[in-house]
Parts: structure tokens; sequence; C-alpha cells
């Protein structure tokens, strides 16, 4: 890629979110047409503050775009059969079209395990065993919220992908191993040349210089800095973590004066990741519909 003017052009996920939702709202509509609602139901166990404001995004989303928002409160001395009972209610639920257990929950509880009981067909945040399955083996199924979010931001902006080289600093299931899974399919928005790096090697920044689009998803604050990145290209902020409410991106505000484009700190993958949620449920209630 060429070099671009400092500083670099912002790529922010509100626009992005908001013509996907308008694709699920016209479809939610017609599926209300037919008699069903979509219907996201969300379980939260304890009393996390951040956790409890995520679930508050998602059902005033919810109600906007006309879709049925069933919640289970759970306490936080919750027992892993107690969690697993809930989720198998939501599973067998038929006015039910997809089940989010939010993350993280109390440390005394096993997320891969309860993750499992969720009906592969109502995961609508692709994260499923069977479901990451399918996704490697390039058959149909709801895709990783995050990385398909990350995906369609760069289809919006027009940025090219096919035959390009990303890099991917960091292997985690929710968003490194997906996302690269899913740009090197062969598909008009993937079909990419791309690279796994993590901070486990040595000379990781050797890669990601190298990146005509490196997406940070390591989940170190800070860790991608101008001199990480190759001058005028594509730079997606993945990874975050949180200090109390503060939001602690990997890449550094610095980059801005380098990269050709970028997500903003605040407000980049954020919202194309609440939007693809909404997408797989209308997707989970598309299938339930046509196989009733």
């Amino acid at each position: 890629m060429s070099l671009s003017p400092s500083p670099a052009r912002m790529l922010p996920g509100a626009p992005v979110a908001e013509a996907v939702l308008a694709s699920v709202q016209s479809r939610a509509q017609t599926l209300q047409e037919r008699g069903v609602t979509p219907s996201l139901a969300t379980i939260l166990v304890g009393d996390d503050d951040a956790s409890a404001g995520y679930i508050r995004i998602k059902q005033r989303q919810a109600a906007a775009l006309g879709f049925l928002s069933p919640h289970v409160h759970l306490p936080a001395d919750t027992t892993q059969q107690q969690l697993h009972d809930a989720i198998r209610a939501f599973n067998d639920d038929p006015d039910v079209h997809g089940v989010l257990v939010q993350y993280p929950i109390p440390a005394h509880l096993d997320y891969g395990a309860a993750l499992a009981v969720v009906d592969p067909d109502k995961d609508v945040d692709g994260m499923h065993p069977m479901n990451l399955g399918r996704l490697a083996a390039g058959m149909p199924a709801p895709k990783p919220c995050t990385p398909a979010g990350i995906e369609a931001l760069l289809d919006h902006y027009d940025i090219p992908v096919r035959g390009r080289h990303v890099v991917v600093l960091g292997r985690g299931a929710t968003l490194g191993r997906p996302l690269s899974i899913l740009l090197s399919q062969k598909r008009e928005t993937a079909d990419a040349a791309v690279t796994v790096v993590h901070t486990g090697v040595p000379d990781w920044s050797t890669h990601t210089r190298a990146a005509d689009i490196l997406v940070a998803a390591a989940g170190v604050p800070g860790i991608i800095r101008p001199e990480h990145i190759r001058p005028g290209g594509v730079v997606i902020g993945g990874g975050v973590r949180y200090e109390g409410r503060r939001l602690l991106p990997d890449v550094d505000e610095s980059c801005n004066e380098t990269a050709g484009a970028i997500t903003p700190r605040v407000g980049g993958v954020g919202p194309t990741t609440v939007a693809m949620l909404f997408r797989n449920t209308v997707d989970a209630a598309e299938l339930m519909a046509a196989r009733a």
C-alpha cells in the first residue's frame, strides 16, 4: 500500500453497524409479518458492572430493532448445573432464536463447559466448538461477532483485502484464530494471505511491519506503536483490556500519524461486534422459521 498523508484516515465502526442493523431490522420486520419475532436471550451471572452494562446495551438495541430480549440474572454463587439449566431452558424455548452467556462469569464456573451446552443453532456469538469447526471447514455457521465485524468494516470502507497481506497479532479463540480463518477464505471480502503471530514470538514486530493490514488482537494495552506498523498501512484495533471502566486498547494513539487508515481508540470494532450479534440472531430466526 502507498504512503498516506498524516493523520490517518479514521475507520469508525458506527456507520458500518448502522448499515448492518438497517438490513437486520428490515429482515426482522419480514419475519414479524409471518408471525415470528426474533428473540435474543441473555444470561448474566454475578454483579459485574461492565457485564451488566453490556447486557443493557444489547437490550436497548433489541428494543430498537423490534426483537424480544428475555433475560436471566443468576447470583454470583450460581452452580455450574444451575447455569447449564438456565441455558437449556432457552435452548428448549421455540420462541428464542439466540442464546448469549455474558462473559466473563465468576471464576468458579467453567465458561467453556457452559458454552458447549448452548444449542449450536442458537449460538449467536459463533463460539460453540461445533460452529468454530464449521467455520474452519467452510460450512455455513454463525460467525464469531468481532471477526465478522472486522471483515464488514474493511468492506464498508472499500479497503482491499483480497490478495493482501493481513497480519493478526494474537491467537485467541474469540478473535485472532477465527479471524485468520475468516479472512483467508475464498470470498470477495476476504481471500487474503494471513499471518498469525503472537507475543511469544521474539521478533513479532518484523511480521507486523510487513502487513498491508494489521489487526491487533493481543489484549495488551499499547503494544502496537508506530515502529511496529508499516507506514501507510491499515491498522485495526481489536484487542482491549479494561482498568475499571477505562478502556485500554492494543493500539497506541501515536499510530495515527503513521498508519494510512486506522480504527479509533473508542468506537471502532465495538459497534460492529454488537451489530453482528443481531445479524446472527436474525439469521437463526430465519433458519428456525424455514424449518417450521
